[in-house]
């Protein structure tokens, strides 16, 4: 009965949901619906209390910090210069460019932890020079939407602290987690790039003395630090995650002021954007409460952790039932909602079939990558498409995208085989 129940509300919801419904109305309105029909009032009482303690989670008070901290990189143009020191760098290798594109996007994913932000950001540097040098528009339009992706993987990351806060755990040990999956799957996109353009010798770029590189790389100084200092604090103990990303923002006004450009204009942008961005993300968030409410009162969870233990199928099936689950569900849906909707259901099968959930949290946000690239609904796509200035299709970004699919699907697979890729940084570091 609740696995009939569920299939029902979940493909209700998937209707509702493709008919441009905002995610977070679906998810109140089905929670509020089904405590209705199987409590009455006293269930619509109890989820007062649900937005109350999720409005004082103080873990979620880091989100908008992040998101701040993103937006001051890219006004005060810092992102910009970082951009071109990577490229002095990285230009001679094959692919030229694309190199640059991958690496800032790493680069500033781990300073900003947003990868719609991630592939704006180096999309609007990158795309003119792009396109004055003659570069392929698929190949550079696809290497910027998958770069982008990588904002929720290297840490600090917005989905990570959105898994962590739903599943109760460390959002240090999911941190540290995404560190090396995250430079892992940089080179791997980049192997990709080499491979791809090893014959065309016409895209590399002009050769700089050491001295002009040395010159420009004043400008890897800002993310650096502040990728220390955010992830050093958290790592050492001396903060929490709100903690450091607060002093992550404060570092990143700093250079903002000495390095950037900077006035109260831009500042009052930044927090204008922060402040549309975190009230959807908390919007959805309070959304997917109330409905875990009414799913955690009915049992369906538990009932499901039951039914699929009693089939006797291995946590390998599960895993990667769970890859063709989310790779369909992400043409849908995109990250948050898809997050929010499954976490809570899929958390508890996978544990009790002895998934670490440190892994699965990394699995998670593999999967949300990969969402975020896929059509029709792949945000990084739009996000992409929109700062493009000659109005071509988007068609041009879906093509130049698939690889980088391949590469995640694959490179999921991998790290299910080869956990300690994922989790030997947070066993030894905690």
């Amino acid at each position: 009965m609740a696995i009939t129940t569920i299939s029902v509300s979940f493909l209700i919801a998937i209707a509702v949901l493709m008919i441009s419904v905002p995610v977070a109305v679906v998810m109140a309105s089905m929670g509020v619906a089904g405590g209705l029909a199987t409590v009455g009032r006293p269930m619509i009482d109890s989820m007062g209390s649900v937005i109350w303690s999720v409005q004082n989670e103080n873990i979620l008070t880091a989100i908008p910090l992040f998101i701040l901290l993103g937006e001051i990189l890219l006004r005060s143009g810092l992102a910009d210069k970082m951009y071109v020191s990577l490229s002095a760098w990285l230009g001679r290798l094959p692919g030229g460019l694309l190199h640059a594109n991958m690496s800032s996007c790493a680069l500033f994913a781990a300073t900003c932890g947003s990868s719609v932000a991630t592939a704006a950001t180096i999309g609007t540097v990158a795309i003119p020079a792009l396109k004055d040098r003659g570069y392929d528009m698929r190949q550079a339009l696809g290497s910027l939407a998958a770069g982008g992706t990588l904002g929720i993987l290297i840490p600090p990351s917005v989905a990570m602290l959105v898994y962590g806060s739903i599943t109760n755990n460390s959002i240090g040990q999911l941190f540290i987690a995404g560190v090396i999956p995250g430079i892992l799957l940089t080179l791997s996109f980049m192997a990709y790039i080499v491979y791809a353009n090893w014959s065309r010798t016409g895209m590399v770029e002009r050769s700089m003395s050491f001295r002009e590189r040395l010159e420009l790389s004043r400008f890897l100084i800002p993310p650096f630090i502040i990728f220390a200092v955010v992830m050093g604090s958290l790592y050492m103990g001396w903060a929490t995650p709100t903690e450091s990303a607060s002093l992550g923002v404060i570092i990143a006004l700093g250079f903002a002021m000495t390095v950037g450009r900077f006035d109260m204009a831009i500042l009052h942008h930044c927090f204008r954007q922060t402040a549309a961005i975190t009230g959807m993300i908390i919007l959805i968030i309070c959304g997917s409460f109330i409905l875990n409410v009414t799913l955690n009162f009915l049992s369906i969870p538990q009932a499901l952790t039951k039914f699929v233990t009693s089939l006797g199928v291995g946590p390998t099936a599960i895993i990667m039932i769970l890859i063709v689950f989310y790779l369909i569900l992400g043409c849908f849906l995109e990250v948050l909602s898809m997050q929010v909707t499954t976490i809570p259901i899929a958390y508890p099968i996978v544990t009790a079939l002895g998934v670490d959930p440190i892994w699965f949290g990394v699995f998670i946000v593999l999967m949300s990558e990969i969402a975020l690239i896929t059509p029709p609904v792949g945000m990084n796509l739009y996000v992409v498409q929109s700062i493009r200035s000659d109005n071509g299709p988007i068609s041009d970004v879906i093509h130049g995208v698939w690889p980088y699919v391949v590469i995640m699907l694959g490179f999921t697979v991998f790290l299910w085989y080869v956990p300690e890729v994922v989790l030997w940084l947070p066993r030894n570091m905690f």
